[in-house]
Order: C-alpha cells, then sequence, then structure tokens
C-alpha cells in the first residue's frame, strides 16, 4: 500500500532520483523514484534539491509533485539554494576575479546568497581579495586546508541551510569538504603540472547532509555552470547584481546611464575615488559588453 510523503531530492542520475524522506535532522531515510511523466508535459524536470511530495511503496517510489522553488539554477541544475559557495585558491590556479564577478551576479540576480572562500593561504595570503568582496557585504572566508583553519567559521554558516559548492579544479573544493565533514570521503587529485590544472572528479551533483540540519552540495567544476547559454543575466539587469553600486547608480546625470563610460555617472566617480574596486567595475564593463549581444527572446529563464 503506498503512502503520500514530502522529501527532498539528494541525487539525480539517469532519471532516477534518491529522496530524503526524513521527519527529523538526525536519521536520514531514503527511497529510490523515478517521475511522473507529466513534467514532460509542462516542461519542467526534477531536480537536486528540489522539494517534492513522492508516493511511497517501501523503498520506492513516484515523484508526483515538485513544490515551488526559492531558487533554481541551470547549470548545474539544482534549486533551492540559500548558499552557492564559490572555492577559489589563492596560487596556482590564481583567482580569475572576472569568472568570480560573474558567478557572485548570477547567485545575486537568482536570489541565492553568495560566499567567497580562498584556499591555499598557507602558500600566499588571502588579504587584497578579502578586501575587494567582504567591502561590498560578501561573506569572504579564507582557509588553510593543510591546517584546517577556516573550515569551522564556514561550516557554521552552513548548518540549516542548503548549499552548493563550486569551483575550478585544484582549489582544493574536495579537500575543504573533507576537512569539514570528513565522513564524505570525496575523491581528489592532486594538479597536473603540465596541464596546469587538476582532473575533474566530481561527476553529478549531490546533496550531503550537515550535522545539525540542512545540507551541502558538491557540484560540478565551473565549466559545467554554464554563463553563456543558461544562468544569464540581461544588461538592463546587471548593474543591479553589484550591490555596491547601489549608493550611486540613481545618481547619474542620465536617466539610461548603463553605468560604462557615461560623463557625469555616479558609479564611475565613486570608482574613480576608491570606493568602488577597480577590478569589480572593470568585470561588470565586460560582463555588460557581452550583455549587449544577448537578444532577449534568447533568454531562458
Amino acid at each position: 500500500m503506498s503512502v503520500e510523503l514530502k522529501g527532498i531530492i539528494t541525487k539525480s542520475i539517469g532519471g532516477i532520483y534518491t529522496v530524503d524522506v526524513s521527519d527529523n535532522i538526525c536519521n536520514h531515510k531514503y527511497i529510490t523514484c523515478k517521475a511522473r511523466g507529466v513534467f514532460r508535459k509542462i516542461d519542467i524536470s526534477p531536480v537536486c534539491a528540489d522539494r517534492v511530495i513522492v508516493e511511497a511503496d517501501g523503498d520506492t517510489g513516484v515523484i508526483t509533485k515538485i513544490l515551488p522553488r526559492r531558487s533554481f539554477l541551470v547549470r548545474p541544475p539544482i534549486a533551492n539554494l540559500d548558499y552557492l559557495v564559490f572555492v577559489n585558491s589563492t596560487v596556482d590556479p590564481k583567482p580569475n576575479l572576472l569568472i568570480l564577478d560573474k558567478f557572485i551576479a548570477i547567485a545575486v540576480y537568482k536570489g541565492i546568497k553568495p560566499v567567497v572562500v580562498f584556499t591555499k593561504t598557507d602558500l600566499q595570503q588571502s588579504d587584497e581579495y578579502e578586501k575587494i568582496y567582504s567591502g561590498v557585504g560578501i561573506n569572504v572566508i579564507s582557509v588553510d586546508n593543510v591546517k584546517g583553519t577556516g573550515a569551522d567559521k564556514l561550516k557554521s554558516l552552513l548548518v540549516g541551510n542548503i548549499s552548493a559548492f563550486t569551483g575550478n579544479t585544484g582549489v582544493g573544493k574536495s579537500s575543504l569538504l573533507n576537512n569539514m565533514f570528513p565522513e564524505l570521503n570525496l575523491e581528489t587529485n592532486e594538479i597536473s603540472k603540465k596541464l596546469g590544472r587538476g582532473k575533474h572528479t566530481t561527476r553529478h551533483v549531490e546533496l550531503y547532509p550537515v550535522e545539525g540540519g540542512g545540507f551541502i552540495a558538491d557540484t560540478p567544476g565551473f565549466s559545467s555552470f554554464d554563463t553563456n547559454r543558461y544562468d544569464i543575466i540581461l544588461k538592463d539587469d546587471l548593474a543591479d547584481c553589484f550591490s555596491e553600486f547601489s549608493p550611486y547608480k540613481d545618481k547619474c546625470k542620465f536617466i539610461n546611464c548603463s553605468h560604462t563610460k557615461e560623463k557625469g555617472c555616479a558609479v564611475i566617480d565613486a570608482v574613480k575615488c576608491g570606493k568602488i574596486a577597480k577590478s569589480r567595475f572593470e568585470n561588470y564593463v565586460s560582463m555588460y559588453e557581452e550583455a549587449k549581444l544577448i537578444k532577449e527572446w534568447e533568454h531562458k529563464k
């Protein structure tokens, strides 16, 4: 006899979904589910972290309803995130601030709180990067994966929330997760000196329960976070994704100021005065020029 249960999808591979239907934060109960064909007709598919209703019969079931989403990323496919954690190393490889700023903007656009983590601080300090990002109200945490310092601060932020981790290969993302949650025992690889990058070890998005409540997700690397085809931002919405522009963008000389090169632009004046980081502004301009090429009818929500 089947029963109706509420749960959260923790893994999705080949149309087979693992759903956590536990009613407390300590004892997790998982069932294997398929999704009803009706979702194809309404052009929606269940993804990791979706809250769902299932008709369960023992250890198997069918997903019958997807509950309203708080947030949604197309690539990697994941819903209902509270935090998106961007892991960067200070060296080997150095941070690509343009990519980082693109992803922070997407998080803000999607209503997800961005967190920026810098690793390998035993090799190179992260002070210059911390100054840029903590100054715009973003949680910035520096960690040393060798000594394990900084991991506890990040772990306390994640409890009770759904958080995804993303970062280029070789930045120590899996090592950081292992330091916080040793029971995960995630696979890691050393960086290939010949290629200047590590072999990608994470094949799919998967949620892991956090001690004390909540979930974290390990995701594929930045290459799967496809900003050009899916989670894009139209040019008229871009300035709103840079929170440090907020005090200035309505004080420009012209109403439809793009904040890129206009005379009398209050944002540009703030950059010249050092109130807005030059790297953030330059990356905004680069993103704006890309966004100008996007046709609104091509935009995929």
